[in-house]
């Protein structure tokens, strides 16, 4: 039989993974002899990263059930500090809806255009949709 314990120790950075980015957790326990994880990620990318990362604990997985959903309401995790993301800009977006968006302020997208000094010279410079932008941590 199955310890919880033990299969919370072998999928100790699934489980750290998920509470970094932010995944919310409805279930975590043993059934069937498998450690049973149930809950949302934030994203499609997210759950892929879960997904991901249990593959690379191991590749068979035989001994986890994991049922993760995408729920876009969570709050996205905060970059770590230094980093930047990605932004494809979409139809009617501003530089500040982005900075809305993805900085949680509009007033901050002089930092994006910092951040991208090959596309954008100040608040007048053209986004188009499709348009790849980096997005500083915030």
């Amino acid at each position: 039989m199955a310890n919880l314990e033990d299969l919370k120790t072998k999928y100790s950075a699934v489980l750290a993974l998920i509470a970094e980015k932010g995944v919310k957790l409805e279930h975590v326990h043993v059934q069937d002899d498998k450690l049973f994880i149930q809950g949302a990620a934030p994203s499609e990318d997210i759950k892929n990263d879960v997904w991901n990362k249990i593959k690379s604990v191991d590749s068979s997985f035989s001994d986890l059930t994991c049922d993760l959903k995408v729920d876009s309401s969570l709050p996205q995790p905060a970059p770590a500090a230094g980093a930047t993301q990605s932004y494809t800009v979409k139809a009617g977006d501003s530089l500040w809806r982005i900075a809305e968006h993805t900085l949680g302020k509009g007033q901050l997208f002089p930092k994006i255009i910092a951040a991208n000094p090959d596309k954008l010279k100040d608040e007048h410079s053209l986004i188009t949709p499709g348009m790849e932008l980096k997005i500083p941590a915030a």
